[in-house]
């Protein structure tokens, strides 16, 4: 923009400098030794300050409506960010505490468990107890009953064998006269024969 605009002064000086030639020389000499130097052109400089203005002045409301609304979301991200922290901290905090609980309750656990096998172990020796205290009675009992019936078989047996032996002894000692004669006491003893 800046060229099109010295570009057009130089076109209208040099038609000026036609009509008077000492001014355009005075210019164009001018020129050359303060805005002509390789790689240093003011109209580019110019052309930037002019498009960089223009830039700012239209761009200036919504960026910085956009930066507004952008360092707003930050904010509140940043807010956000410091409650999470506090939350994630009170977290952290619970659950250390239930960590420290955790070895309460397993020193807890632990003597709980230990009084329920000790209980446990008291019932299952009372119970034994009881189970040979059972177990004794009932083989007393049936000791009783073994000795009573052999006992009674004993005496049968004594009964059978005494009867036996005297029955023995007593062939042994009657002959034929000592039975016809026991016969005979018998007989009499029953009334006689008729």
């Amino acid at each position: 923009m800046l060229l099109f605009i010295s570009n057009i002064i130089l076109f209208f000086s040099g038609a000026a400098a036609g009509s008077s030639g000492g001014s355009w020389e005075a210019f164009k000499h001018f020129y050359n030794e303060w805005f002509n130097i390789p790689g240093f052109e003011a109209w580019k400089f110019l052309n930037l300050f002019i498009f960089a203005a223009i830039g700012v002045y239209l761009l200036k409301k919504p960026l910085g409506d956009a930066f507004k609304a952008k360092r707003e979301a930050i904010r509140a991200e940043l807010i956000k960010a410091e409650e999470e922290k506090k939350d994630a901290l009170a977290k952290l905090t619970a659950a250390e505490a239930k960590l420290a609980q955790l070895e309460t309750e397993k020193a807890d656990v632990i003597a709980k468990a230990k009084s329920e096998a000790e209980a446990e172990k008291q019932r299952l020796a009372e119970h034994t107890k009881a189970e040979i205290e059972r177990l004794r009675q009932q083989t007393e009992a049936e000791i009783a009953r073994l000795a009573n019936q052999s006992r009674a078989e004993l005496r049968r047996f004594s009964a059978e064998e005494s009867i036996r032996l005297a029955e023995q002894k007593l062939r042994s000692q009657i002959d034929g006269q000592s039975d016809a004669r026991l016969v005979k006491a018998n007989i009499q003893e029953i009334g006689g024969l008729n």
